[in-house]
């Protein structure tokens, strides 16, 4: 049944508008200074003040600039924390100039792959049509730079340095994505046509090729052997020669990536809790590790992030940032803004319906570095963010316990932290979700 709006209706919706509490004093407030001011209410701000009973040192901020690398600068910086503590840095940075390099690298052959594994569907059908939207991009997943490191190791910044393309990604992406759809336009060809494997296989190998290329000229070339000079915070000064970047990540992080998990909270029905999660198609290493998900409670979720920090060392985790957020004084609080009252209208869902119905996904990663608990329940959270220093306080972030019900969706901690009951979870085949479940969203 069609329903047409009426001159009557308009009459009506407009004298109901009348009746709203000062709406000509509201209509001039929001077309003056925007909805988000309009709705501000700084009641919020005394309760995000930016201390906390456990409260690491982590040192200066990162910047990501124009670039959606936030999935990968939230991860080199738990392993810089560790690094730095370890050997006494300061003012030090990993290379995500050097894990994004490989990171585009991979996804273009992650990509092709998709691409003949469903050349035989017509180009109007949902998978093709989701990975011709956005053949690769910036973001990313915990899983994912595991597998890039497992390959390639990592260097510090000194070893391959920020270039125009890593810290400003679009003109970068806009090129990738253009060729890559075309690449696809040939691969799923070559597949019609019922040509030999190797035919296949030798065509991709030249689109590698140009891939590779487009990227050296745009990042610079990854650095094979490189040199790692440093002063320690006593003033000592460190030269270690000839590490190749497997060496480097050994020595001087030494992590057992496998010791680390990736831990959800998705409270939708068709995701149980205390059950393990993969996403199809979604990755970057083809033949490397794969991303894994094992959903919990959000009491589990959090205490899990409390333990670890209370062990000393920071925790990687995946958020909806956007969402009743304040970026220029780091706050992130459920109270932050008012538009239910500004507009006379309540905004209502669940976190399980924002994610069922597309109101929120994960869309940003970050740090947890410290966490204010009173009686020992935890009220808000440090965050570490990657957006510089000039916002937040010298770019740390507050986060309140009740946004991060709300809209924080992935942490990643130790293995062996998890309880039994989780472990025994973990170790479990995951099941297999539709590629564009929001479980999937990139960082």
């Amino acid at each position: 049944m069609s329903h047409e709006i009426t001159t009557e209706q308009l009459k009506q919706f407009n004298q109901d508008l009348k009746k709203q509490p000062a709406s000509s004093a509201l209509e001039r407030a929001v077309t003056k200074n925007g909805i988000l001011a309009s709705s501000y209410d700084w009641h919020a701000i005394s309760e995000s003040d930016p201390v906390f009973s456990i409260d690491l040192d982590t040192g200066d901020v990162s910047n990501q600039k124009q670039s959606g690398r936030c999935w990968m600068f939230a991860a080199l910086n738990t392993m810089r924390h560790d690094m730095a503590q370890k050997f006494g840095l300061k003012k030090f940075e990993l290379s995500q100039s050097y894990t994004f390099f490989w990171d585009k690298f991979e996804k273009a052959n992650y990509f092709y792959e998709n691409v003949l594994k469903t050349a035989q569907q017509p180009a109007s059908s949902r998978e093709v049509a989701w990975l011709m939207e956005t053949p690769q991009q910036d973001g990313g997943q915990w899983d994912m730079l595991c597998a890039l490191i497992e390959k390639y190791g990592v260097v510090p910044q000194s070893a391959m340095p920020e270039t125009y393309n890593s810290s400003k990604s679009n003109e970068i992406n806009t090129t990738l994505n253009r060729k890559l759809r075309e690449n696809a336009i040939t691969l799923r060809q070559l597949v019609a046509d019922n040509v030999s494997e190797d035919q296949i296989n030798d065509t991709r190998n030249e689109m590698l090729n140009a891939i590779y290329r487009i990227l050296t000229y745009s990042f610079g070339q990854p650095p094979v052997k490189f040199d790692f000079e440093y002063r320690d915070e006593q003033k000592n000064y460190h030269r270690d020669a000839d590490l190749t970047p497997q060496s480097f990540f050994k020595k001087y992080i030494g992590w057992n990536l496998d010791d680390y998990v990736s831990i959800i909270n998705a409270p939708t029905e068709d995701k149980p809790y205390n059950r393990t999660y993969t996403i199809d198609m979604l990755g970057n290493v083809v033949g490397g590790r794969s991303v894994k998900h094992l959903n919990v409670t959000m009491n589990d979720f959090k205490q899990l992030a409390i333990d670890q920090l209370k062990a000393g060392e920071s925790v990687w985790f995946g958020c909806d940032v956007g969402q009743s957020s304040d970026r220029q004084k780091g706050i992130m609080d459920l109270n932050i803004y008012n538009e239910a009252e500004l507009f006379g209208t309540l905004f209502a869902m669940t976190k399980a319906q924002r994610l069922d119905y597309g109101e929120s996904m994960m869309t940003h990663a970050m740090v947890l570095t410290g966490v204010d608990l009173v009686d020992g329940k935890p009220s808000k959270w440090k965050v570490e963010n990657s957006w510089g220093p000039k916002v937040g306080t010298k770019g740390y972030f507050v986060m309140s316990d009740a946004w991060m019900d709300e809209f924080c969706y992935q942490i990643v901690v130790k293995k062996e932290a998890l309880p039994d009951k989780l472990k025994t979870a973990q170790a479990q085949e995951p099941v297999l979700l539709k590629p564009w479940d929001p479980m999937g969203a990139l960082a």
